[in-house]
């Protein structure tokens, strides 16, 4: 039996859309529909399902609602919005949401989204199955601005992606703005590194006072003398680091240097 996924949505033609697109990805895909947010939440709890498509916008019980029904239980499947309505992005994901498609849906995108999908429910299924007493699997909790979670919303050209913290290898300050970078690309975010150094400081390393660096990313600490890129014939003479899964290297200022000497000898030693 192949991935199960309930399209929910008041409009046929919506459904047979999706239907469509989840039958050209190659995968073995069995789908379900319901016109409905009540009729949906009867098969959802009666039946299997791993990944919920729903719409936001329907009559009587609307997407959000029925997603509040479903958090928190123990057999609710992954939830995905799908709506042309970008606005309610933010309430999505406070309901747990793993992604957010916005209409008309590209099929890389909903490959993502079900990718996404499928790498929560493994997630929350070995949660569940470790901890005792646990009333059921649920999502980590995205950002706020108070505390950073397990997520970061990003919101860029319309659209919110969260970005889990365990992917995100530096932070660094460009103006306004934060650079988020991952492995894959980097983000905008509207955010302070004193945000993130205050809630996880076990997580985060200060190399500058406008970046900070996943401490389990440095690989190592270098001296460098050297002509810069830009043409304008300046020698940069410092310390930088390089990190795994990026080419970049970063500046270490000298105030934070023996910091970062002090960590990477702390986790030589621990490996």
């Amino acid at each position: 039996m192949g991935t199960r996924v309930l399209v929910v949505d008041d409009e046929p033609l919506a459904r047979e859309r999706l239907r469509d697109l989840l039958g050209r990805l190659g995968e073995p895909v069995d789908v379900g529909e319901a016109a409905d947010a009540r009729s949906a939440y009867a098969r959802l709890v009666s039946e299997p399902w791993d990944v919920a498509l729903l719409d936001v916008q329907m009559p009587g019980l609307d997407g959000l609602g029925l997603a509040a029904l479903l958090r928190g239980r123990a057999d609710a499947p992954a939830v995905v919005f799908v709506t042309a309505h970008a606005e309610h992005a933010l309430r999505a994901f406070e309901l747990d949401a793993v992604d957010y498609l916005t209409k008309p849906v590209r099929l890389e995108r909903l490959r993502q989204a079900l990718e996404k999908a499928l790498r929560w429910r493994a997630a929350a299924a070995a949660r569940g199955a470790g901890l005792e007493g646990h009333s059921g699997p649920r999502a980590e909790t995205p950002a706020e601005p108070d505390r950073v979670g397990a997520y970061l919303l990003i919101h860029d050209r319309g659209r919110t992606e969260r970005v889990p913290i365990d992917e995100v290898i530096y932070l660094k300050a460009e103006l306004k703005y934060l650079t988020v970078r991952t492995r894959e690309r980097s983000h905008i975010y509207d955010g302070s590194l004193h945000e993130f150094e205050r809630a996880q400081p076990q997580r985060w390393l200060r190399i500058h006072r406008n970046a900070l660096v996943a401490r389990d990313r440095v690989r190592a600490l270098e001296r460098v003398h050297e002509r810069g890129g830009d043409g304008n014939g300046e020698v940069f003479d410092g310390w930088v680091v390089r990190l795994d899964g990026v080419p970049e290297r970063l500046q270490v200022s000298r105030r934070q240097l023996p910091l970062v000497r002090e960590a990477l000898l702390a986790e030589r030693v621990a490996c």
